[in-house]
């Protein structure tokens, strides 16, 4: 919930260039509504959101489309995942949500509008997440070197890319929280939407004792594949999990020890599920964290942690990429999903196709 993220690109003979990226602020009011959501929001407050959201990404395209000076024809598709407000894959009967009215989208732009990514997958009994893994083989799996792609956003999540030679499948899934509970806290404590380089933290000292209490928790132990989102971790999580502490810790400890958490559980899973890889390479708003990022190469010896900075990629364009590529495996008719990632039955067609003119 940083902003909305545009990504223009270009696809061609099985290349790919990014012509331009850029954020598009989320309003105040918006951002704080989003945060607000529960499971008991009324179906007015979600509905009104929705179509807020499409406005908002529909003006996101259209800046985008305006800086790079080009006409809207020459645009196949957008390709929007939506912003989610809840996911629940592992109930006995799973759902997603993700809202921003693709309808509004294709009408201000004039463009086809791809969306709804996720719930294909999820009726073909996956988790409907992570969906970048398959973006992630597209752009980095080589030949003879295994590779992890670590993704930090709100949630931090791993892709496992074992060498071509090797004829191994691709494994992938959300570690858990990555920036979620890191701004939620200095948020709460300083009016701060982010802890810019991990300053704040870094004037803490992570507790031992509380850290294991917060890795105490059954989503840590679940083997994939496995998903989750911010209506699992966020403040409500947190505050139960103080709750039980037996001393008295300052917000700065508290956040220092957090930070711990993002690393702890995403060094586990590489350890755990990547022992092979030691190329590490990371993209989202989490690498702009220097005390995170400070730990996590600490913690991670013996391999090579870098950025998709490395391979002429912003880090905090790879997502929005994703959903471009997405769009166009839609439009060709072509499968979006890993069942070695989400756990579906089968490779599946994503996406709905939103368009004014036929």
């Amino acid at each position: 919930m940083d902003a909305v993220d545009g990504a223009l690109v270009h696809f061609s003979d099985n290349k790919f260039k990014l012509i331009e990226y850029q954020q598009h602020s989320f309003p105040h009011d918006i951002r704080k509504t989003l945060k607000e959501l529960t499971s008991e929001s009324t179906i007015d407050q979600i509905s009104r959101l929705d179509v807020q959201l499409g406005r908002l990404f529909g003006e996101t395209a259209l800046s985008l489309i305006k800086k790079c000076r080009i006409n809207r024809n020459e645009i196949n598709a957008i390709g929007s995942h939506g912003q989610t407000i809840l996911h629940r894959p592992e109930n006995l009967e799973p759902y997603s949500l993700q809202i921003a009215d693709p309808n509004i989208i294709a009408y201000m732009t004039g463009i086809k509008t791809v969306t709804d990514f996720r719930r294909m997958d999820m009726a073909a009994g996956g988790q409907g997440a992570p969906l970048a893994p398959l973006f992630h083989t597209y752009l980095f799996r080589h030949q003879t070197v295994d590779r992890v792609i670590l993704n930090i956003g709100g949630m931090a999540n791993i892709t496992v890319l074992p060498a071509v030679k090797k004829n191994l499948p691709v494994l992938g899934f959300d570690t858990g929280p990555g920036n979620v509970l890191l701004d939620a806290w200095i948020k709460q404590h300083t009016g701060r939407d982010m802890d810019e380089d991990g300053q704040w933290a870094a004037s803490g000292k992570c507790d031992d004792e509380l850290l294991n209490s917060l890795l105490d928790d059954e989503y840590f132990k679940m083997p994939p594949p496995k998903s989750t989102g911010r209506d699992y971790f966020n403040l409500g999580w947190l505050e139960r999990k103080l709750k039980c502490a037996k001393q008295s810790l300052s917000p700065q400890d508290i956040q220092a020890t957090l930070i711990q958490v993002t690393v702890n559980n995403i060094t586990s899973a590489i350890k755990r599920h990547a022992e092979t890889a030691r190329e590490i390479i990371a993209c989202g708003g989490g690498v702009h964290n220097l005390e995170l990022m400070k730990f996590l190469v600490n913690q991670l010896k013996n391999h090579d942690v870098k950025t998709t900075e490395e391979f002429d990629i912003d880090p905090d364009a790879i997502e929005a990429m994703t959903f471009a590529w997405l769009a166009k495996c839609r439009l060709e008719g072509l499968p979006g999903n890993l069942p070695s990632v989400t756990g579906a039955k089968s490779p599946c067609i994503l996406g709905a196709i939103y368009s004014v003119n036929a």
